[in-house]
């Protein structure tokens, strides 16, 4: 039975004409953010759980059934690359990191942060202060990850910078679990377009029929294999292994809408920032939803299996679990 909510209504549709039905779960978690935002509330929800389960879905979606200009969407990497820029933009400003996250949050009274977590202790210190100023502002925020609030920057070195936020997350939201059996991630059978178009494989990779490609972004010079049209094809050296940011995989994400990923090794075989920037990579290309084939040296279980100790590997397991096997 549909809802006589015009959001929730909106939100039920779009699940429909995609071809599922929401379950109990998720219809109680789609109410709590439908609520949050009735009226502007200031108090927000905070909604964390294992990848697949519908946390992004159901922001996202919810988001899209809102009026124009009422609520802002960020990503965790986007959010990140737009506040230093403007930063930048207002550095000889009094408190230009104010005036840079006003710039971000616009004039909106909502804010959507999706797949929130931490795990740099720089990100930690710029992340309490937006939560800080959404809390001055007024704002009301909805926010998905999968960490609880006290598990977030959770290496023991650091996790001290971030109490502040995690008590402004526990003082301002509602803290939501969404959980359930079945990564729903999984059982999509749509092959055809975006990131789940790609192939995990351990073939040999296609030759580049060109000259290595210099692409700029910025006043930075990157070399990948090759670049033409809508194609990138690149070792993982060249951007995993070399001094790449998420703010240059956004940029080429927008560019460049097929990914072949040359020459990957196992995550335990290189150091940490290069499988950090791995990670960062999936991240990207997921939320861009942007195709990846990906040539390894192993298969994808066997991989995932020596990167399990790494911080965020359920949630790249559940992303690269969604590519074919080639």
């Amino acid at each position: 039975m549909s809802s006589p909510d015009p959001l929730l209504f909106a939100v039920e549709s779009r699940a429909r004409e995609e071809g599922f039905e929401l379950a109990p779960a998720q219809r109680a978690v789609l109410g709590q953010m439908a609520r949050a935002l009735a009226g502007g509330a200031a108090r927000g929800v905070y909604v964390y759980g294992p990848p697949g389960r519908g946390k992004s879905w159901l922001a996202d979606a919810l988001f899209a059934a809102l009026p124009d200009g009422r609520a802002t969407r960020v990503h965790f990497h986007g959010f990140f690359d737009d506040l230093h820029r403007r930063i930048q933009t207002h550095r000889s400003e009094p408190d230009a990191t104010t005036r840079a996250l006003d710039d971000v949050i616009g004039g909106s009274r909502a804010v959507f942060f999706d797949e929130l977590h931490v795990h740099d202790p720089g990100d930690a210190r710029l992340l309490t202060r937006l939560l800080e100023r959404i809390a001055e502002r007024g704002c009301t925020l909805v926010a998905t990850s999968n960490y609880a609030p006290r598990d977030l920057l959770p290496d023991p070195v650091w996790h001290h910078l971030f109490v502040p936020g995690i008590a402004l997350l526990e003082a301002h939201l509602d803290v939501v679990r969404l959980d359930g059996a079945v990564d729903y991630r999984t059982r999509e059978s749509d092959h055809t377009s975006g990131f789940r178009a790609g192939v995990w494989s351990t073939a040999s990779p296609p030759v580049a029929l060109t000259a290595p490609k210099r692409l700029s972004v910025r006043d930075r010079v990157f070399t990948v294999t090759s670049a033409a049209e809508r194609s990138m094809i690149a070792t993982f050296v060249q951007l995993c292994d070399s001094p790449v940011t998420p703010a240059e995989y956004r940029h080429w994400s927008a560019i460049y809408r097929h990914w072949t990923l040359t020459d990957v090794p196992p995550l335990d075989e290189v150091g940490p920032a290069a499988q950090q920037r791995f990670m960062n990579l999936i991240d990207v290309l997921v939320d861009a939803d942007v195709r990846l084939d990906v040539h390894s040296a192993v298969d994808l279980e066997a991989f995932l299996s020596r990167a399990a100790g790494r911080p965020d590997a359920f949630r790249m397991a559940s992303r690269l679990r969604l590519l074919r096997r080639g």
